[in-house]
């Protein structure tokens, strides 16, 4: 399957699996409190399937798939009769219209907790949270080669994805953090990571980039793939060369092989390289030299790229048994909300960018394609990211959103009595504003991030 029919298949499947949930809280907590459902409906639009069951509720899915609703018996949309009328949603008491309006968000929570829980239970595979290179603010610190990072933080890092997640709150706050590693030789040790001397401005996909440090499955077999015609290694080596040696420094991969080069060149003069080749082993004679990078950039070079290799294989896997994996699900949830509410409040300041915050609909789907090709745990844990972001969106007091109503309820049990059908309606129209304004800045995100870049 291609990634673009992939991507739309795992939109579609995702989209409906959180709004089916959400839309279901809403329906099964009305029913428990008599409200009459007319209408049930994943989708918008003209319907595409179409079932009347017999309590008279309509289920329907609709063509566009962005969304549902849940519509209910109310007299203010138009005139019912008066043995209808206590099943009515506007006539029922306001704390039944809190818990109806408020069973939708709710159940995307409890669904994110649940899907968390099977994410753990199943086990997600992933890389050992073993550094494999170290420069700048991490190498400052004291990181190096071999070191096995355990915590970051008061966070826990039993993987790599799990040091990538701890580490970019503290990058983008600048926020000086320890980190708790054990080193090669097994001595256990705290290293302080000073990022408030990161740069004011910087891309924060790249965070644990900038930052300096990489993982050990990051680094690249010192394989010899293309050689630039007329460079120091022209003539000289092969493509498919695996190089075990420079000027008599051991080559482990190409990260060493790029340092050793470094260093030759520094020190001047040519030096042995030493390369295995179809079964034998080889000593050559090569002297780097100064080489341009396309940005215009010096750096002392043999003119060689790397050679494609296969995927690293995951090395280690985040898995708990069916009863550690619930309040593991209930700790993952909570800290994840925390710190959705912390990227909201960052970009509201300023000191996030609003395009690396706000996803529109191209880029979830590329999102949850990636992430099922990954295996259903990593698909799980997007699905319950997404299903949390839905419902905490729907709980902010905006009108027209679960959070607006909710707002309106309240102000009615403090004052007595409903909120004005004009102060609805203004509402309306500000809420409906802002959502507009949000779906715009989404899908231009989606353009700039996916089709400009």
């Amino acid at each position: 399957m291609s990634e673009v029919l992939g991507s739309l298949w795992w939109l579609i499947i995702s989209l409906g699996v959180l709004v089916t949930i959400h839309e279901f809280g809403h329906f099964w907590v009305a029913r428990r409190c008599g409200v009459k459902v007319l209408r049930f409906s994943i989708g918008f639009g003209k319907p595409l399937w179409l079932r009347k069951g017999r309590d008279g509720t309509e289920y329907v899915i609709a063509r566009i798939p962005l969304g549902g609703y849940v519509k209910m018996l109310d007299e203010r949309e138009y005139e019912i009769s008066e043995a209808l009328a206590p099943q009515a949603f506007n006539r029922k008491p306001v704390w039944q219209r809190i818990a109806i309006v408020v069973a939708g968000p709710a159940a995307n929570l409890i669904l994110c907790v649940m899907l968390l829980w099977g994410m753990f239970v199943i086990g997600r595979p992933d890389f050992a949270p073993v550094v494999g290179n170290a420069t700048g603010i991490a190498a400052e610190a004291g990181l190096r080669r071999g070191d096995t990072v355990l915590q970051i933080g008061d966070r826990q890092t039993p993987t790599w994805s799990e040091v990538h997640m701890a580490l970019i709150p503290y990058a983008l706050d600048h926020q000086d953090v320890a980190v708790r590693v054990r080193a090669e030789n097994g001595a256990p040790a705290t290293r302080e990571l000073r990022l408030s001397r990161l740069p004011a401005k910087f891309d924060e996909r790249r965070s644990v980039e900038v930052i300096g440090l990489s993982g050990r499955h990051e680094l690249r077999p010192a394989l010899i793939g293309r050689i630039a015609p007329d460079s120091p290694a022209w003539g000289v080596l092969a493509e498919g060369d695996r190089v075990t040696a420079l000027d008599g420094d051991p080559v482990g991969d190409w990260e060493d092989m790029a340092a050793a080069v470094t260093r030759l060149g520094k020190r001047g003069g040519n030096a042995m390289i030493e390369v295995a080749r179809n079964g034998d082993r080889l000593a050559l004679e090569i002297t780097p030299a100064r080489l341009k990078k396309p940005d215009g950039e010096e750096y002392w070079g043999l003119g060689l790229t790397s050679a494609a290799t296969a995927p690293p294989k995951r090395d280690a896997v985040l898995r708990y048994g069916p009863i550690d994996a619930v309040p593991a699900a209930l700790r993952e949830g909570v800290h994840q909300a925390e710190q959705l509410f912390a990227m909201i409040g960052r970009a509201f300041t300023g000191r996030v960018s609003i395009q690396n915050t706000v996803a529109g609909p191209v880029t979830i789907g590329r999102a949850a394609n990636a992430y099922a090709s990954n295996g259903p745990a990593w698909y799980l844990q997007l699905l319950a990211m997404l299903s949390l972001s839905l419902g905490i969106l729907n709980l902010l007091p905006i009108p027209i959103l679960d959070g607006g109503h909710l707002l309106y309820y309240l102000i009615e049990l403090v004052k007595g009595s409903p909120v004005s059908e004009r102060v609805m309606a203004a509402g309306h129209f500000v809420g409906l504003a802002l959502i507009a304004s949000l779906m715009g800045l989404a899908f231009y995100n989606d353009i700039l991030n996916n089709l400009v870049r």
